[in-house]
């Protein structure tokens, strides 16, 4: 079958499901238009041909030397490649470039071979951002998983960052087989109920699941944070979110779980993500006296300018606080924020590197010695992640998706630098240790360990 028949069978396919059954779906990442399971279906079966559903643009990728570039067209029988896939343009990549320094770190550790150097590792970098929105692109997140499938050399998918970018992955991946790992992707509808309806089956077409995270939930993160406040001497909130999966379920927790410790909820909204200004909004806020206002939602969707504009109507950090989760703790907040961002505060689903103990302390020294710098929040959650899978296929030692998924979703007992863990049947992380965090003199400082408490 020809390139160009494909194509231009793809193009009327397509135009006939996005008009028959297109839905709204939202993401860490943005708002977006997407397709349920047939759409996702069929960018799976046309991507071994096609650049990608939904983008039509080149996908720049940065690969470590000697990798291809480019899918290849036969399996090599002593290499295997994994692919990671984060938005690398935009303010998000001061903290998405240190996972990929994780990454790299895990595989030259081992000179990236396993099994007594009979099988050698590539990895290829991609970035699932677009430069016109400065954030993740679901066309872009599908051309990745895509060329991932077409590839077969390709055992692993290392990402995303974004849980809406997650949704569209996870679907295509499935359907090849291929494991995925996330070190950032923390809706709690990727692997359980409580989410959307129908989540989290939808996102698992044969039934079969091929996805885990090396961090804990929003279930778990949205209640600590309640329970911080709380413990922070604060009785009335008002909580906002950027109207996004990941911003939303975390506002729902954090809403429910302040009810049940006894805070008052003055009220809750979405934002739009993309006003030029939140003036009336923080005044409307303010004339209800809360003592702290919460934001569901990541940096990139304006959190800078609603900290801005809360305190240029008076609502200064003595008076009221700011508290986000870790999509806001990441040094691109402090720059959003300038000098407003101090003393706000932003809960972290794990362990910052600076506090890791034991291996932790031991990786935490190596990476500054290294790359000159301090890791983000989760670069320690990237180099464990593929830590996992170098695990996985070094129990297997060939080119085998199924065999290589089973072995790393059986991960347990894991010894890594976060502790000791497994992943159990939902594909989530035994670990449940959450931090709390505040800006101090322009720079994130450690606060206390928080009770991680499920709602």
């Amino acid at each position: 079958m020809s390139n160009q028949f494909l194509q231009s069978t793809s193009q009327t396919s397509m135009t006939n499901i996005q008009a028959t059954s297109s839905h709204r779906i939202k993401s860490k990442g943005r708002i977006l238009r997407t397709t349920n399971a047939l759409f996702i279906t069929f960018c799976y079966s046309a991507g071994l041909f096609l650049t990608g559903c939904g983008s039509t643009a080149q996908n720049p990728a940065t690969t470590n030397p000697g990798s291809s570039t480019s899918p290849n067209t036969a399996a090599s029988g002593n290499t295997v490649k994994i692919i990671s896939s984060f938005p690398l343009t935009g303010s998000a990549v001061g903290q998405t470039q240190t996972i990929v320094n994780g990454i790299k770190q895990a595989l030259e550790e081992t000179n990236s071979t396993v099994c007594d150097g009979k099988l050698k590792i590539e990895y290829e970098s991609l970035d699932d951002a677009t430069a016109a929105t400065g954030k993740w692109d679901a066309g872009k997140e599908a051309e990745n998983a895509n060329r991932a499938v077409a590839d077969p050399n390709v055992v692993a998918y290392i990402g995303t960052f974004n849980s809406g970018a997650a949704k569209i992955a996870i679907p295509i991946l499935n359907q090849a087989n291929l494991v995925m790992v996330s070190p950032a992707n923390t809706a709690v509808g990727l692997t359980k109920a409580g989410g959307e309806p129908g989540e989290p089956e939808k996102y698992y077409p044969t039934a079969k699941r091929n996805y885990a995270r090396v961090v804990p939930a929003d279930d778990l993160q949205g209640s600590a944070a309640a329970n911080w406040a709380k413990s922070l001497g604060v009785k009335k909130v008002y909580v906002l979110d950027d109207q996004e999966v990941y911003g939303k379920g975390l506002a729902d927790v954090f809403k429910a779980t302040a009810t049940q410790v006894g805070l008052q909820v003055l009220g809750s909204e979405g934002i739009d993500s993309r006003a030029s200004d939140y003036r009336a909004l923080m005044n409307k806020i303010k004339a209800l006296n809360p003592d702290l206002i919460y934001f569901g939602g990541i940096t990139q969707n304006n959190a800078g300018q609603l900290i801005k504009d809360m305190r240029n109507v008076g609502m200064t950090a003595d008076k009221v606080k700011f508290m986000g989760p870790d999509g806001t703790y990441e040094q691109a907040l402090i720059d959003a924020g300038g000098k407003d961002a101090e003393g706000v505060y932003a809960t972290f689903g794990g362990i910052p590197p600076k506090e890791l103990k034991d291996a932790g302390k031991t990786w935490y020294e190596s990476y500054k010695k290294k790359f000159g710098a301090e890791p983000e929040a989760y670069a320690a959650y990237g180099y464990e992640a593929a830590k996992v899978v170098v695990n996985g296929i070094s129990k297997v030692c060939k080119n085998d998706r199924v065999a290589i998924r089973d072995a790393v979703l059986g991960t347990k007992v894991f010894q890594g630098i976060l502790g000791t863990w497994s992943f159990d049947a939902n594909g989530d992380t035994t670990l449940t240790a959450m931090s709390g965090n505040t800006v101090k003199s322009g720079k994130w400082e450690f606060v206390s360990l928080l009770e991680a408490k499920a709602k």
